[in-house]
């Protein structure tokens, strides 16, 4: 689930192909926003001055770290390790939502058939080690993230690759099984690490037997310091190959970057007020509306502020994992659905801090609305029957209990017989199928504190009959479990796109379905679904993909496997502005961490920083 999720966050950056060229860079419909021989990009300042400290909190909920490879599926590596010690053929930007520039490659030639993708790689591309960057290091990269060994989020995105070829040793080519638009910034954002890393005594260990071996990488940043179960620090490599590129000009500013451990929200929430650390992002409507303050917030040394930004609302979302007997039904899952009031969560709970998720593509213009299109029409009369018959009306509304005529009283009612519809009858004291089974779920959480948010659902359903057990594990069974699938219902937070493409199948796929650690937590197995994410990831203009994505946002949300969260439209961010300075404003689709590693810079660095 981490390897996918860094893998689709890192497919926001890096999208698409336009026709054949040999250029600094790809955009997905043809529009880059920077020419060749631009000098950097507009939110960095290429003035910024280098050295200090950034110290901030891990952004993961595990307590501790106990590998440093990133890519395997057991254990956990340390926050930020891939962002900041790996680099890739290409690199996005933060105010473009499907664009890559080259990185590694100094250009990038897409055939005419849009087959294959040839990258020409730098000849000063250096890893740490001081090797030269090859072709070989970049089809052993390749090779490895397709293997057996890592996360089958890899071999989703890149199940339409045919192969990786080495030209010579500065240009390798990868082939394509289709032509699809997609597919040259895809590999073009595969991490790319060294050959050598895992070798000793010139055998190399199999992939999943390298562990604690330091990576080597091409990135700005090298492992520094390390506390086991305190911290670990990344120390900018002065020697870095890629400093003057225009695509790293004005970026890693730091000369340290040292990332806390806290073992809870309070006690990172404390350390914060302690100036512990310098910034923190708040996922917690209470914390940001009530325990955001104190002395040093009177002061002005750490400031409150929420950055706007325009990235894809995601779909967090409860999740019911339709493998489940209990959950196999769709009445079932929708009936659930109707018993959250979610107007009295953000009313009484989050401070009305938070818009609901209402499908899977929000703020993006893949997000279905009103009734089908002709388009969308054209990819889905052939399914009527196998879908449900509300997906050819008015795309899909999460139950609301206040407005003129709604009411929970009034869901609860639809929600009873939606259950009676399906065969379940309240008997001797407990809502019972056919076959007598009572109607108990498990909610997995692997944090205690999160019952709260679930309490008030978990009264609503005990008027249907359900019985909804709130179950806390630590987080290693957690993320076990969520990866072999064994929950009832549980909460993913997905990432959204721009220009969703290749990733949708490792969401909603039927491989996927059987695949463990995949992303299609929800058990997805539908012929119509494959079919419309194929149209997706075929599409060869922005008009094709748009009524497949609307097309595939109304089998889904119609289907009731998920049941909308909430999402946000700012990064809310404390930082210590005495320690710490940036170039405003935030560019538009900038992930907070990120930007604040990448572009901001100490305030007052010390001399020999420079």
């Amino acid at each position: 689930m981490r390897i996918f999720m860094q893998s689709l966050c890192l497919m926001g950056l890096f999208l698409g192909a336009g026709p054949t060229w040999a250029a600094h860079g790809y955009a997905l419909w043809d529009d880059l926003k920077y020419p060749a021989g631009f000098t950097a990009f507009d939110y960095a300042d290429p003035a910024a001055p280098k050295g200090g400290e950034l110290r901030l909190v891990s952004n993961q909920r595990l307590s501790t770290f106990d590998k440093y490879n990133p890519f395997t599926i057991k254990g956990s590596a340390p926050a930020y390790l891939s962002a900041l010690m790996f680099d890739s053929l290409l690199t996005g930007s933060m105010d473009e939502t499907a664009s890559g520039y080259g990185l590694l490659a100094e250009d990038v030639t897409v055939a005419p058939d849009r087959l294959s993708v040839t990258f020409r790689i730098r000849r000063e591309a250096r890893f740490h080690n001081g090797m030269p960057v090859e072709a070989a290091d970049v089809k052993h990269s390749y090779d490895t993230l397709i293997g057996p060994y890592v996360s089958p989020a890899y071999k989703s995105l890149l199940e339409d690759v045919a192969g990786c070829d080495v030209i010579d040793a500065q240009t390798v080519r990868f082939r394509f099984k289709k032509p699809n638009r997609e597919l040259p910034l895809t590999v073009g954002g595969l991490p790319v690490f060294s050959r050598a890393w895992g070798v000793e005594n010139d055998k190399a260990k199999r992939f999943d037997e390298v562990v604690m071996d330091i990576p080597i990488g091409s990135g700005p940043y090298k492992i520094g310091p390390v506390r086991f179960g305190k911290d670990i620090s990344y120390v900018r490599d002065a020697a870095y190959w890629g400093r003057e590129l225009p695509v790293r000009r004005g970026s890693n500013n730091f000369d340290r970057i040292t990332v806390k451990i806290y073992k809870d929200n309070t006690a990172r929430l404390e350390a914060l007020k302690a100036a512990e650390f310098d910034m923190m992002t708040f996922y917690s409507a209470g914390d940001w509306a009530r325990r955001v303050n104190g002395r040093r917030f009177d002061s002005g040394e750490l400031v409150r502020q929420a950055f706007d930004h325009k990235q894809p609302a995601g779909f967090q979302s409860y999740v019911l994992n339709s493998r489940r007997p209990h959950l196999s039904d769709r009445r079932v899952r929708e009936a659930l659905g109707l018993a959250l009031d979610y107007e009295w969560m953000n009313r009484q709970m989050f401070y009305n801090g938070y818009p609901r998720v209402r499908d899977l593509f929000g703020n993006t213009d893949c997000a279905a609305t009103g009734t089908p299109s002709p388009q969308e029409l054209a990819l889905l009369e052939r399914w009527r029957g196998k879908v449900p018959e509300a997906v050819f009306g008015p795309m899909y509304e999460p139950p609301k209990t206040e407005g003129q005529g709604q009411s929970l009283r009034a869901n609860l009612r639809r929600a009873q017989t939606l259950l009676k519809d399906a065969g379940w009858a309240f008997k001797d004291g407990a809502l019972r199928n056919t076959k007598g089974e009572a109607m108990v779920l498990e909610y997995l959480d692997s944090r205690e504190g999160g019952v709260r948010t679930i309490a008030p659902w978990m009264r609503n359903l005990e008027k249907l009959g359900v019985v909804l057990r709130f179950s806390p594990v630590d987080f290693a069974l957690y993320q076990q479990r969520l990866d072999k699938f064994e929950f009832d219902v549980t909460t993913i937070n997905f990432p959204g796109s721009h220009d969703p493409g290749q990733q949708l199948a490792d969401v909603f796929g039927s491989k996927a379905a059987d695949t463990e650690n995949s992303g299609n937590f929800m058990g997805v197995k539908s012929p119509v679904v494959d079919a419309l994410v194929a149209a997706a990831v075929g599409a060869t203009s922005k008009a094709e993909l748009v009524p497949a994505c609307r097309a595939l946002d109304r089998v889904i949300m119609h289907s009731h496997y998920l049941i909308p969260q909430w999402t946000l439209t700012s990064h809310r961010m404390a930082y210590n502005a005495w320690r710490l300075a940036f170039k405003s404003p935030m560019p538009p689709y900038a992930g907070g961490e990120a930007w604040v590693m990448g572009y901001w810079w100490a305030r007052v660095p010390p001399k020999e920083g420079r």
